[in-house]
């Protein structure tokens, strides 16, 4: 599993340990000891912020590792560049895949980072570490859900020809009102959503909360827009899965449930494969006929963005 913990709006490893950058390395021992008191659930902390604060701890907690991490961070443009999630090839049979993930989240990151700046930038510019974290927290956000559908894209594309995937699924008349990906597989057809709030997430009432979260509600707007898209192709989706990064849940994966009648589960990324292959809990399963008809009937009406 790789954790990083230098995405747009997520905080760093420094940050999670409450240490500068340039911190010695007895600081920085100092400074873990004492944000593991302080997040351990047997003392009332977040379960949660506790794996964070250890993960980052493993990034930087060794002179080998804090330089690889430092190197790392200084690469960022690279890593957030539209290029460096491109698909890579292989000799493993990919699922079938229409649309591009995180396109349209991109394209949107551009509008409001020329709208803040007031001038437009190069892609160099626009990647640029420094650029992206002196913009406002909308405008970051954008771009890190760019990056959590591109991962998503990345992790499921080599499941296999019995998976087809639809990246950026038009849902209404606002482009933002998307579902970011639907997945038909062996197992069932399913809803999904990529997101990355730069902080752990918790769960209440069959809703994410959590300090990045804020008012926004992800679990009802991917059920609405899941929907939205049953209507248009006439198909009935067996569940949900909302997608975080593996160091913003406290488990693999959590099961919520039925909401709204739709079997819900969140995954940490590096679990969706896992899922996608074996179901979701409570999920209906498709026979043969029924997923040739459902791929049929997505096709006829599906719009990607």
């Amino acid at each position: 599993m790789i954790v990083t913990f230098d995405g747009p709006i997520s905080a760093s490893a420094y940050e999670l340990l409450g240490v500068a950058a340039t911190a010695s390395d007895d600081d920085l021992r100092r400074a873990y000891r004492l944000r593991l008191r302080q997040t351990h659930p047997d003392t009332g902390g977040d379960a949660a912020l506790f794996i964070r604060v250890q993960r980052a701890w493993e990034l930087i907690g060794t002179v080998g590792a804090r330089a690889d991490y430092d190197r790392g961070r200084a690469g960022s443009a690279a890593r957030w560049a539209p290029d460096a999630t491109a698909p890579t090839t292989g000799t493993r049979p990919r699922a079938r895949s229409y649309g591009q993930a995180g396109a349209w989240r991109r394209r949107r990151y551009r509008d409001l980072l020329r709208a803040h700046l007031g001038h437009d930038v190069s892609d160099a510019q626009a990647y640029d570490p420094a650029v992206v974290r002196s913009a406002p927290w909308a405008v970051r956000r954008m771009l890190a859900d760019a990056l959590a559908e591109e991962a998503t894209a990345a992790a499921v594309g080599d499941l296999g020809i019995g998976f087809t995937i639809w990246h950026d699924v038009a849902t209404g008349s606002d482009a933002g009102e998307k579902l970011d990906h639907v997945v038909l597989s062996p197992s069932g057809l399913y809803a999904l959503m990529s997101e990355d709030f730069g902080d752990a997430v918790r769960f209440r009432q069959g809703e994410a909360i959590g300090e990045g979260v804020g008012g926004s509600t992800p679990i009802a707007d991917l059920l609405t827009r899941m929907r939205s898209v049953a209507r248009a192709a006439r198909v009935r989706f067996g569940g949900a899965i909302l997608i975080l990064p593996d160091e913003d849940l406290a488990q693999a994966a959590t099961s919520l449930g039925s909401i709204r009648g739709v079997p819900f589960v969140v995954v940490r990324r590096c679990a969706l494969r896992t899922v996608l292959r074996t179901g979701v809990p409570g999920a209906r399963v498709l026979g043969g006929n029924e997923a040739f008809d459902v791929r049929s009937r997505l096709q006829a009406a599906v719009r990607v963005l």
